[in-house]
Parts: C-alpha cells; structure tokens; sequence
C-alpha cells in the first residue's frame, strides 16, 4: 500500500518528508492541499491531524502529524539503522537535532522567511537574531563534521536543512557561514535528492 502525504509544495516541513521519501525509495503518494482557502483545517483533514496543520502523513491506518515524527517513522520502517539508529547514544545524538529543527531553526529561519516570503505577523528582528544565532552554532559544529551526528547523513540532516536553505527567502541568507553552505550542498548531491522552490 503506498503511503498517502497531504503536501504543501512550499512547506519545508512538508519538503522533509518528500525529500526522506524520495532518499529511501518509498512510493509516496502526494495529496495538495490548498493552504490558502484553509483546507488543513477543515474536513476531512482537520479529523485527520485536529492541530489542523500539515504535513499529514498516512500509512495504512497510521496517519502522523508533524514533520519530525514522521522522518522517525519513515527512517524506521525503510530505512534501517543508517538513518536513525536504535543504539541508546547514536538515537539520542540524531534526536537531539531534531528538537533543533522544531524550536531553534523554526523560530529563526523558518519565522523570518512566514514573515518575508507569506505576511505572517511575527516578531522579524527576533526572528532574524535567533536565525544568526542558529547558524553560528551550526556553522562552528559543521566546521568539524560533514554531518550533523555520526559522521553520515541522518534525518538530524533532512530535518535541519530545509529552513536553513531557505533563509534567504527570510532576510536571512547563508553568506558567510561556509561550513553550513558546504554541508546542504554535501544533502543536495545525495542520490536521488530532490529540490523544492528556492532549494
């Protein structure tokens, strides 16, 4: 049975979970939604994810919300330890980024480019200081590893890449943080990467 994902082609967080997709070979059928006239939050999706948000994920019965949740699903189901280990330390050190991805990058990047690329009201100058304040961390751990943990690509990276590539859509763009620059290149060259708009 192929896996059902309610998709906005703009969303980041909907991009990580075509991205893992397409890296894993999953069939993966792609179910737009209009975002625009709300439809995340009306039936039927709204009884799929109440948070009325997207991306929703389905799979048979399973049907998951958020975007990190289901990188953990997908990497489990099909993509064995490389991309989400079950060892104490290495599951730790992935997920770890994870939280990163959902606070951090999201209150950085992710909020300066809702406000500059759709209007939505959101504090842009703090926006833009945590997004600074981000990549400086990213930048110095990347200066020493060409991935974020275990010295391979892991969904820490899918997770973490998107907004940070398309800060510049924010106001907040990736001169001057060479390392990072070199790492989403290093996500781009994966076999069977796939881009969004502006990646």
């Amino acid at each position: 049975m192929t896996a059902k994902l309610y998709d906005l082609e703009l969303s980041g967080n909907c991009y990580k979970v075509r991205l893992l997709c397409a890296l894993l070979s999953v069939p993966l059928e792609i179910i737009p939604v209009d975002f625009l006239s709300g439809a995340h939050k009306k039936s039927p999706l709204i009884e799929l994810n109440p948070f009325g948000e997207i991306p929703i994920f389905q799979d048979g019965d399973l049907v998951l919300r958020d975007s990190q949740a289901i990188l953990i699903y997908i990497a489990r189901k099909w993509g064995g330890e490389n991309w989400l280990p079950t060892d104490p330390a290495g599951l730790a050190q992935v997920s770890q980024w994870l939280a990163v991805a959902e606070n951090e990058i999201a209150r950085g990047p992710n909020d300066a480019r809702l406000h500059d690329k759709f209007g939505f009201k959101v504090d842009i100058e703090r926006a833009r200081n945590n997004a600074v304040h981000v990549l400086g961390l990213l930048e110095k751990r990347l200066a020493k590893a060409q991935w974020l943990e275990l010295s391979r690509p892991t969904i820490a990276d899918i997770a973490c890449m998107p907004y940070v590539a398309l800060g510049h859509e924010g106001g907040v763009p990736l001169d001057g943080y060479p390392a990072v620059n070199s790492w989403v290149d290093r996500v781009k060259a994966l076999p069977d990467f796939i881009g969004m708009p502006a990646i």
